[in-house]
């Protein structure tokens, strides 16, 4: 089995993209909301899509998904975002790897949905940057078999950049897998805050990690819905 999780919050405009195209991947697996206090129709969306389990956690992703991994009955974890969507066959892939006990982890590479020149670029820098350090984001669909996630004590709830700093734990044990067929992510938010000001932002924030810097949460994480 194979548990799909999906921390929410105010995802009315996307989620059902991202729920439709993963209906299409082929066989058994579930799929577990977990929403974070949403104040639009999130809710309403997901009573469309009976087939998901939605629960509820105190808002921020680590938290989201650490309540999902919980609930979770699969042997593989894949923690999706609200506005990222899988390619085909994403799940038969993680399947077919149940007897290599040399994969333990992983994601997926990364694009930005449209044609922007600028987002195809970002999105192969990101890309490089995986490749030799093995540090997946959270847009990049991380998955996980669960008794790897839990003994590495899920994601950090008091960490800034909780993908980041997870990754940074699971690639002292095991070197993660890149599957080569890219995840695609809603590109809104790059676009609306303008696309080069946003790699800016994320190179400071990751900068500002490196360095073992606070983060100011109200200038570098506003919610672009």
């Amino acid at each position: 089995m194979i548990s799909v999780i999906i921390p929410v919050f105010n995802e009315e405009k996307v989620l059902p993209a991202t729920l439709n195209a993963l209906r299409l991947q082929s066989g058994a697996f579930e799929t577990i909301v977990v929403d974070g206090g949403s104040t639009d129709r999130t809710l309403e969306v997901l009573a469309s899509y009976p087939w998901t389990k939605v629960s509820r956690a105190r808002k921020g992703r680590a938290s989201q998904m650490n309540t999902g991994a919980c609930l979770a009955t699969g042997e593989w974890l894949v923690f999706l975002h609200a506005d990222t969507q899988l390619p085909d066959g994403a799940l038969a892939r993680l399947r077919a790897w149940h007897n290599r006990p040399d994969i333990k982890a992983g994601g997926f590479w990364h694009r930005f949905s449209g044609d922007r020149s600028s987002l195809r670029l970002i999105s192969w820098i990101d890309n490089l940057r995986c490749r030799h350090s093995r540090i997946i984001y959270g847009d990049q669909a991380m998955f996980i078999r669960r008794d790897l996630f839990m003994t590495l004590g899920g994601f950090s709830e008091q960490a800034t950049m909780e993908d980041v700093e997870f990754c940074e734990r699971l690639t002292q044990i095991t070197k993660p897998q890149l599957v080569r067929e890219p995840v695609v992510t809603s590109s809104r938010k790059f676009e609306q805050m303008g696309v080069w000001r946003s790699f800016l932002r994320v190179a400071v924030i990751l900068i500002r990690h490196e360095l073992g810097l606070a983060v100011n949460r109200g200038r570098f994480f506003t919610d672009v819905r």
